[in-house]
């Protein structure tokens, strides 16, 4: 397994603006399509205003195969459309993770 690890960082006063773009228009999809979520959370202290979520796998194929049928779905497009119009964020990041040998989540 891989954990796809997403950390997008929003602009200040606009994380729940996009959280809720988010529930409304991308969780739906992704829950279609990757079907995964190991994890959804916003920041409480630390640096604050990110989102961070992680999507499990079997491996970089299926992660990948995963996120292009998404892609393909006209809905997938919207969201994207929906966010760049609401202007929230500043950053978006994602990081392959692999597990070590005595990882619980495998």
């Amino acid at each position: 397994m891989i954990v796809d690890l997403r950390i997008y960082t929003c602009k200040p006063n606009r994380m729940g603006d996009f959280v809720k773009i988010y529930q409304d228009l991308a969780w739906p999809l992704q829950q279609k399509y990757l079907g995964r979520c190991l994890g959804w959370y916003t920041t409480v202290e630390g640096e604050l205003n990110r989102v961070v979520h992680m999507w499990g796998y079997e491996n970089q194929g299926d992660r990948e195969a995963r996120r292009k049928a998404m892609a393909g779905d006209p809905a997938w497009g919207d969201y994207l459309a929906a966010v760049a119009k609401a202007d929230v964020l500043v950053n978006m990041e994602n990081r392959i993770l692999a597990p070590t040998a005595f990882s619980p989540v495998q």
